[in-house]
């Protein structure tokens, strides 16, 4: 199953259109892409009965796609996650997942323009979970059914604030537009294998990442396991996963996002996103 969340609507994805839910369901689920994940079992049990045939259908444009969970509660993010990006930063693999925040109010569309606040933005591709089912203490194995679907994301940060004072990662990661996410979400079962799928980026066609999440040092329902050992994770929260090497950071010279680049990311099964970057008004 795929939903999407077409101009602040939640839209059921089907190969023929989309179906806008609030209409299809006669009111059972409501407009909002956000609440779903609140009646997330019940949404899925009235997506695979099926009673959304014969529904009007959309054809969504991408400039009306938004981001698949918009407000969420929580967004967890996770650094150091791949072996190659630990290698080419020559820091050594963590025993634990490292983790940071990334701020709600830095999520955005998938197809957004995205304000550069300075000249040291850098990307980073990102598997994002998110939550469908409340988990407190769950083990890995029972992780993915917990898991709503997954999403693009890019974990955008501004290297100067983000290494300033020790350390500021979640205020570096976190100014507006800096956690796209899109282009809609795709469940687990939709996928042949989702503990290894291909992810990557391009800057103006020129590839900068590419690798697959079995690279991971935790995987999702590693990541889940930790965390949830700590807290709940709610229904509706976001998990970026960690990003695989070729930074721009790390090259030689630093290579960083300059205005008027486009910024495209992918991941396998589940599609393509593009952020056009712009600069500061001034």
């Amino acid at each position: 199953m795929r939903i999407a969340n077409v101009s602040g609507r939640l839209t059921l994805l089907r190969d023929e259109g989309g179906i806008d839910v609030e209409t299809a369901s006669g009111g059972r689920f409501g407009p909002d892409p956000q609440a779903v994940y609140g009646q997330w079992k019940a949404f899925c049990a009235w997506a695979d009965d099926a009673p959304w045939r014969g529904a009007a259908l959309i054809d969504p444009k991408p400039d009306d796609l938004g981001a698949p969970a918009p407000r969420p509660a929580q967004v967890f993010a996770i650094g150091m996650n791949y072996r190659d990006h630990a290698a080419e930063t020559g820091l050594d693999l963590p025993a634990s997942p490292a983790t940071f925040t990334k701020f709600p109010t830095c999520l955005t569309s998938p197809f957004a323009d995205v304000t550069l606040p300075s000249g040291a933005v850098d990307w980073e591709v990102e598997l994002v979970v998110v939550i469908g089912v409340r988990a407190h203490h769950v083990s890995p194995g029972g992780a993915w059914d917990h898991v709503a679907g997954i999403t693009v994301g890019q974990d955008l940060s501004e290297r100067v604030v983000q290494f300033s004072s020790g350390g500021q990662f979640s205020l570096g990661k976190s100014f507006p537009g800096f956690g796209p996410t899109g282009p809609w979400l795709v469940t687990p079962g939709e996928l042949a294998d989702p503990d290894d799928l291909e992810l990557g980026c391009s800057v103006d066609g020129h590839e900068v990442q590419k690798s697959r999440i079995s690279q991971m040092v935790f995987g999702v329902p590693e990541l889940i396991a930790r965390l949830s050992a700590v807290l709940p994770l709610l229904a509706g929260d976001l998990i970026f996963t960690g990003t695989p090497a070729g930074i721009g950071a790390t090259r030689q010279p630093p290579q960083f996002l300059r205005p008027g680049q486009v910024l495209s990311s992918y991941l396998e099964g589940v599609g393509t996103m593009a952020s056009r970057l712009v600069a500061p008004p001034t």
